[in-house]
């Protein structure tokens, strides 16, 4: 079929036609920065040439050159037959306005946190120039790191991960902000690496999918390093060890916000006595927590 569109589609729009039937073909997901076929055919093509990325109309019933349609087809049929995450195939994720470089190294940005930091975590913090030292605990890409320099502008900031990798990946995109002397990026397993390090803010978009989930997750997902998903049974492993060890990181004021995914319900089952703050998301009331250094389980025996 790809053989045969190559010699009989002209334009933008037959290939964006083209390319809707074939990923509604494929049964593809969408869960990493696009919400329909339409919308993930538009920016692959867009992309593919070079052209805006909010200006689709415009182009429509241009004509393509056969290298053009060529590049572009060979795009298509990579998204629908291997599924492999638009992100990774044109080395770019989108949190608002922010680019960031992404490959197979690290997972698809996508956290929520970055919606609060837009915002500056308002109510949460009234002065956002007082946050002075912060921390991204898990930062694959670096892009939630990224995003507190630029909320947070007297802040320094320690962006950390297990993965060498996904450390590689972050420096590139740390380099392309120009954030080399405000962001720190050290290789640790959660706050093993970090002793004696005191933070007003900790932000942490950990792996949360638990056994089952990971079970079923869609063909995308699984071009993802798996360690940046996985939480063993109940998804909760990496977050029960930041609430373990929070406490002993942050300052006398500080606040941990953490993203937990679907797993409301199973971590307050495990923590009936942590009074939970849910942040508001255009997802609802259900992924993201808050508490203050005074609030975390365990912050009286310290």
């Amino acid at each position: 079929m790809f053989i045969e569109a190559q010699s009989q589609l002209q334009t933008i729009r037959d290939v964006l036609r083209f390319a809707v039937s074939r990923f509604n073909d494929a049964g593809l997901h969408f869960g990493h920065g696009s919400a329909s076929a339409y919308d993930e055919a538009a920016y692959l093509i867009l992309h593919t040439l070079h052209l805006p990325l909010d200006q689709l109309e415009p182009f429509l019933d241009a004509r393509l050159l056969p290298v053009e349609l060529e590049l572009v087809l060979k795009t298509i049929e990579r998204r629908a037959t291997e599924k492999i995450p638009a992100a990774y195939l044109t080395r770019e994720a989108w949190l608002g306005d922010f680019r960031f470089y992404v490959d197979e190294r690290v997972i698809v940005p996508r956290s929520f946190i970055a919606e609060l930091l837009r915002e500056q975590l308002a109510p949460w913090i009234e002065e956002p120039a007082e946050v002075y030292s912060a921390l991204d605990l898990c930062t694959g890409s670096g892009c939630l790191a990224i995003l507190l320099a630029q909320a947070f502008p007297n802040a320094v900031i320690d962006a950390t991960d297990i993965s060498t990798d996904a450390l590689q990946v972050a420096g590139k995109n740390v380099a392309e902000y120009g954030l080399e002397d405000r962001i720190d990026l050290i290789q640790s397993d959660l706050f093993a690496e970090l002793a004696g390090r005191r933070y007003d803010l900790i932000v942490s978009n950990p792996p949360y999918v638990n056994a089952e989930a990971m079970a079923a997750l869609p063909e995308e997902y699984r071009h993802e390093p798996q360690g940046a998903l996985a939480s063993g049974e109940d998804g909760l492993k990496a977050t029960k060890v930041i609430l373990r060890d929070a406490a002993n990181h942050l300052t006398d004021d500080g606040m941990l916000i953490v993203e937990i995914g679907h797993n409301r319900e199973t971590l307050e089952h495990a923590f009936p006595d942590t009074p939970f703050t849910w942040l508001e998301i255009s997802a609802g009331k259900e992924f993201v927590f808050l508490l203050k250094r005074d609030q975390l389980p365990g912050h009286q025996a310290l």
